[in-house]
C-alpha cells in the first residue's frame, strides 16, 4: 500500500480529542503551506482560513457550534472561508506571470477579461457556489496533510454561520463553509468505521 493510500484510508473523524494538546503554529504553517497547491479554478485560491486557539475566542467558536466539546477540546479549531469576491483578484494573481514573460500582455488582459465576465456574468449564486466549492477542495487537502502529520480532523457543518462571523468579525465579502477542528484524537473506545458504499453503488460510466 502506497502513502497516499494509508492517509487516506487512515484518516477519519476524530469524534473526541485528548484535551490540553497544544499544537504549535509553526506546524499549522507548514501544513497550509501545502494546502495552498490544492486545485482552485483559475487558481483563484477562494479558501480563507480563521484558526482559533485562544481560549476566549474559542469559546465563543464552541457557542456558535452549538456547543458540541470537540471544539472545546480540539488543539484549535479552524473555520473554513470561501471568498466570494476571489475573482476579483485575478489580475494580480497573473501578474507574475506577465511579469515574466510566460503570458503576454494581449493574453492577460483576455484572462482577467474572460474570469471577471464570467463571475459577473453567473451573477451571486454562481459566485457563492464557487466560494463554498473551491474552499472544499482546499479544506480536504488541508485534512489529508494533517493526518499525514500526525493529526487527527473533523469537518463541521454544525453551526451557526452569521454567530461565527459575529464572533470571528468576519468580512461579508467571506462566506463561512465549514468548521475543522483538530488535535489529537481519543482513541481509547475506538469506532468501527461507517459502511461505505462499494464502487458499483456510486460510480457509473458514459452516463447513467
Amino acid at each position: 500500500m502506497s502513502e497516499l493510500n494509508q492517509v487516506v484510508t487512515a484518516r477519519r473523524s476524530a469524534m473526541k480529542f485528548i484535551p490540553g494538546v497544544e499544537i504549535a503554529q509553526e506546524e499549522l504553517d507548514e501544513m497550509f503551506g501545502l494546502a495552498k497547491y490544492a486545485p482552485s479554478a483559475f487558481n483563484l485560491q477562494h479558501a480563507h482560513y480563521v484558526v482559533v486557539k485562544d481560549g476566549a475566542r474559542k469559546q465563543a467558536v464552541y457557542e456558535a457550534a452549538f456547543k458540541q466539546y470537540k471544539v472545546q477540546s480540539a488543539s484549535a479549531a479552524i473555520v473554513v472561508l470561501g471568498d466570494l469576491e476571489a475573482y476579483k483578484n485575478v489580475g494580480a494573481i497573473n501578474e507574475g506571470l506577465l511579469n515574466l514573460g510566460m503570458m503576454s500582455k494581449q493574453e492577460y488582459d483576455a484572462t482577467v477579461a474572460s474570469v471577471i465576465g464570467i463571475y459577473e456574468g453567473r451573477g451571486q449564486a454562481f459566485q457563492h457556489e464557487e466560494a463554498v466549492r473551491n474552499a472544499s477542495l482546499s479544506a480536504m487537502q488541508f485534512m489529508l496533510i494533517a493526518k499525514d502529520k500526525g493529526w487527527d480532523t473533523c469537518p463541521m457543518i454544525g453551526f451557526d454561520p452569521e454567530a461565527m462571523r459575529k464572533a470571528l468579525s468576519i468580512p461579508d465579502r467571506y462566506v463561512p463553509v465549514l468548521l475543522i477542528t483538530i488535535g489529537k484524537e481519543d482513541a481509547s473506545r475506538p469506532r468501527p468505521r461507517g459502511y461505505r458504499k462499494p464502487v458499483g453503488e456510486f460510480v457509473t460510466y458514459d452516463g447513467f
